[in-house]
């Protein structure tokens, strides 16, 4: 495993679109966590909201205003490497290739997967980290005093991060493997992350009681409910308390599981053609 897991990581880091993905979310976050809210502040707009946007841009709300994009937009981006890194394969016809090398599917998968849950820690200790320059940036600016979350809060907040943003991408790979595309399940993801769940959250859920409570179960709202325990701003799309943190956080960590699970049961029981 140990060989198909160097080759799937030096196929990452080789890969344009994985340094373009990793650009795009780190100009997201950048953009919608600090520089609009506080484009509002510099720009002297006077409004109800205008006293409590600067302390939430300072660097001791670092570990929510890190995570809150995880569960749809940061996420969504996540979930395409995820299909990438797995459907890439079928695109391009060299499933047959890779294996022709020797080692089993299996092995090949593990590997795969082992790359994109190392590329999703690269990707959250990269939103963190330049949430924490534009954070400093913006109170040396204002004035402001300095005060970091703690070492325990912080390594929290990345262990969340690092959750959710790997539950997203086993996701995509499993979607890659079930689909044996690349298209269709980038497609079906999204409408999923940005459209389906958010319309069951905004509509179904208050009109049907037993929709909510179905809710509680799927993987977005759980990831949300994680991101809001530990401090994500309650105004993001996808950032709502519905279930505790501790429920969130196992319910994350068993879809993980289950993707990654069922994207190898399938990748060794269909034809790979």
């Amino acid at each position: 495993m140990s060989g198909s897991y160097r080759a799937e990581l030096a196929k990452l880091v080789r890969r344009p679109a994985s340094w373009l993905l990793l650009a795009i979310t780190l100009v997201l976050s950048l953009v919608f966590t600090y520089l609009f809210p506080y484009a509002s502040i510099a720009g002297g707009t006077d409004g109800p909201n205008t006293d409590r946007t600067l302390p939430m841009l300072l660097p001791e709300h670092l570990v929510g205003n890190s995570l809150g994009g995880l569960p749809v937009f940061l996420g969504a981006i996540v979930l395409i490497l995820g299909v990438l890194t797995v459907g890439g394969e079928y695109g391009w016809g060299t499933w047959k290739t890779v294996l022709s090398q020797g080692p089993s599917r299996l092995e090949v998968y593990a590997g795969k997967l082992l790359a994109l849950a190392a590329a999703a820690l690269v990707v959250v200790l990269s939103v963190f980290v330049l949430g924490a320059v534009a954070a400093a940036l913006i109170a040396a600016a204002e004035s402001q005093p300095v005060t970091w979350p703690d070492a325990g809060d912080l390594l929290t907040g990345i262990g969340a991060g690092w959750l959710i943003a790997t539950m997203w991408a086993m996701l995509g790979a499993v979607l890659a493997v079930a689909l044996r595309a690349v298209a269709l399940p980038v497609g079906l993801g999204l409408v999923w992350m940005l459209a389906v769940q958010n319309l069951l959250a905004a509509i179904a859920a208050p009109l049907l009681d037993w929709v909510a409570q179905v809710q509680k179960g799927l993987p977005g709202p759980n990831a949300g409910s994680l991101a809001a325990a530990l401090g994500a701003p309650g105004d993001t799309p996808g950032v709502a308390a519905s279930v505790g943190g501790g429920q969130a956080a196992l319910v994350v960590a068993a879809y993980l599981v289950a993707f990654a699970a069922l994207g190898g049961l399938l990748l060794q029981r269909r034809d790979i053609g």
